[in-house]
């Protein structure tokens, strides 16, 4: 395991301060937590961009494809 440095606002340290209070948990794993749902939000989002793009188009992709190659 690595350790960083990162600076904070003060009003983030005391937000922080009150979950750790009231979850009970040491403030590393509560901040891992929060590092890991924003990697995993963000990985689903670059997934969500990409995913159906053809769905609206009137020709088939591969199709497309081909045509795209035969000008070469």
């Amino acid at each position: 395991m690595s350790r960083i440095l990162i600076d904070l606002p003060d009003a983030q340290v005391e937000e922080l301060a009150v979950l750790v209070e009231a979850e009970q948990r040491p403030r590393a794993a509560v901040i891992r937590d929060a590092i890991e749902a924003y990697i995993s939000l963000h990985k689903r989002a670059r997934g969500t961009e990409v995913f159906g793009l053809w769905k609206t188009r009137k020709i088939d992709g591969l199709e497309y494809q081909q045509e795209l190659r035969s000008e070469w």
